[in-house]
């Protein structure tokens, strides 16, 4: 199976579980952004285990933090990610295993704020009254559609590397054919919705896709830095829930606060 033919696989596998959450909202929603994120969390401690996270309090730490967006706003979100280093130091206290405490809570508490925390701006954008599963919908499309035409035409014609010390594989031809992709996907679908202007949807699908391609790059560069290939094999050779939710963790902040800016 090539490479492209397994990301539409798992696309077409996953995407319409997740939009059918995601259109129901609610703690159906919260359910799969709990799932996903303690796979996720726990495919980045298992990649990290020579800095020795600990994973228990991250756990209870991304808990925290979707519910509390869940329950109580933005507000409730940060002080889920604060919750995460009395948590970690209550069980490094405990724990009679001898580890390095400022590697080993730094990476925890990097874990909930990026995994946790960028899950979290999912729940906050669907819960825009009116037009939150427009957006949410919106954002998941022009990732999946930036995602799908970077690698498209990286493949075809890219010849300019964007990143080579990260991720050689990604070019600036692939980038700007992504990012005409998202643009058109975040234009299309608000086309006179009453949500934003024809120039904002522009705005915001470039804004989408600069934070997914940065979302997919910090993945990488921690990848690269802990010498492992993918985030874990889940999802078999297409790699981990992380691999697949990387720009996803970044995307979904930036659409959330250029909305706050834009409306």
């Amino acid at each position: 199976m090539t490479p492209l033919v397994s990301r539409v696989a798992v696309a077409a596998a996953l995407l319409p579980l997740v939009l059918g959450l995601v259109w129901l909202g609610g703690w159906w929603l919260f359910g799969l952004l709990l799932a996903g994120g303690l796979l996720a969390l726990h495919e980045l401690y298992g990649m990290a285990r020579v800095l020795r996270p600990v994973v228990l309090g991250g756990y209870v730490g991304l808990a925290l933090t979707l519910l509390g967006a869940q329950l109580g706003g933005p507000e409730w979100l940060l002080g889920g990610i604060l919750a995460t280093l009395p948590a970690a130091l209550l069980v490094f206290f405990i724990s009679s295993a001898r580890q390095n405490a400022a590697a080993g809570l730094a990476t925890t508490v990097l874990g909930v704020a990026w995994v946790g925390g960028g899950l979290s701006l999912f729940v906050l954008l669907r819960d825009i009254p009116i037009d939150g599963r427009l957006l949410v919908f919106t954002t998941l499309l022009t990732v999946f559609a930036d995602d799908t035409f970077a690698f498209v035409v990286g493949r075809a014609i890219g010849r300019h590397r964007l990143a080579p010390a990260i991720s050689p594989a990604k070019t600036w031809e692939g980038f700007v054919a992504g990012t005409l992709a998202a643009v058109g996907v975040a234009f299309f679908a608000l086309y006179e919705q009453d949500v934003l202007t024809s120039g904002e949807a522009v705005v915001l699908g470039v804004v989408i896709a600069l934070a997914a391609t940065l979302g997919d790059l910090f993945e990488s560069a921690m990848k690269r830095d802990l010498a492992v290939k993918d985030s874990g094999r889940l999802l078999g050779g297409h790699g981990g829930v992380l691999d697949r939710i990387d720009s996803l963790l970044w995307a979904g902040p930036a659409a959330y606060f250029a909305l706050l800016a834009l409306t």
